[in-house]
């Protein structure tokens, strides 16, 4: 493999006097850049057009921040939306083009091209290390960038952090008690109140929050449905029992999970016909599928929800 692979492969990206040491002076970086061999993530770091184009917008940002991280060293650790992105915690709706390191030394912060220096207090159990870098605890980070995120934003990644076992709700209440006279903190009180780890999705946060903001009632999480002989036939996203309504978000990513070894896509859609038939059958109820555009016209999706719970009164 080519040295330069494996050091990408290892710290995220090469560096400039890395790839001088393996024969490729100033002319040579330049022309693999210019014929699309490499990427220039940011100044005197890169990685191969392979990888980059391979990779989302967040692991893009986590190749950034592995740049970063190469210039900066030990005087810093990554957090907010960028030690979110290390821990794996689910990420919409927040700004992926600055890469964002907590000061360790007692810097002033201040703002780059690409990278926000933030100065904060470190907490006891705040720093971490993971894979060689350092970075915040996932508690700390969902707190930060939820207080620069919008609260849908900042609910998408709180849920995904309960979700995924990497904070309970405990931990979160006392650390934001510790940070609440820390700037923006007040929006994240919302943000804590709403997230629930039931949640298994960017999707399902987002509608939650779309009921919420169109006044529905909430609904129940993960809801077992049973039939007459206590057999499990089904668990839905979303379902309102007082008002006889089940739901479901719809997305290729679920019906990729529901694929066994051999079938196409087909099958698992007709299965989850099959499915949704059968649970209607047995709570005699109606239900709800929503996909990703319904979520871009809120009014008019509530009104549809509205409509199926006044039916089935």
């Amino acid at each position: 493999m080519d040295a330069l692979r494996v050091i990408a492969r290892t710290y995220g990206v090469f560096l400039r006097s890395e790839a001088r040491d393996f024969g490729y002076d100033d002319r040579a970086v330049k022309a693999a850049i210019r014929a699309r061999e490499w990427v220039r993530v940011r100044r005197g770091a890169y990685t191969f057009r392979d990888v980059w184009e391979s990779t989302d917008d967040v692991g893009r940002h986590r190749i950034l921040a592995r740049a970063v991280m190469r210039s900066l060293g030990g005087a810093v650790a990554l957090s907010h939306v960028s030690a979110l992105a290390e821990h794996g915690i689910a990420i919409w709706g927040m700004d992926l083009s600055r890469v964002h390191v907590t000061r360790l030394e007692g810097g002033a912060g201040r703002t780059e091209k690409d990278l926000v220096h933030h100065e904060g207090l470190c907490l006891a159990g705040d720093v971490m290390e993971r894979d060689g870098l350092r970075l915040m605890a996932p508690g700390r980070a969902v707190i930060e960038a939820s207080s620069l995120a919008t609260a849908e934003a900042g609910i998408v990644s709180t849920d995904s952090a309960l979700h995924l076992g990497l904070v309970d709700p405990d931990e979160l209440d006392a650390r934001l008690h510790a940070m609440g006279r820390w700037p923006y903190m007040q929006k994240v009180h919302v943000v804590l109140r709403f997230a629930d780890g039931r949640s298994e999705s960017v999707a399902e946060s987002r509608s939650r929050h779309l009921f919420w903001r169109q006044g529905l009632p909430a609904p129940e999480l993960q809801f077992y449905v049973y039939d007459e002989q206590g057999a499990l036939i089904g668990i839905t996203d979303f379902a309102w029992p007082e008002h006889g309504l089940l739901g479901e978000f719809d997305g290729k990513v679920k019906y990729g999970r529901l694929l066994k070894e051999g079938e196409e896509p087909g099958d698992a859609v007709f299965g989850e016909k099959r499915r949704e038939d059968l649970l209607r059958e047995v709570t005699r109820w109606a239900m709800i599928r929503l996909v990703w555009a319904d979520l871009f016209y809120p009014a008019k999706t509530a009104a549809r929800i509205r409509r199926l719970m006044a039916r089935a009164a």
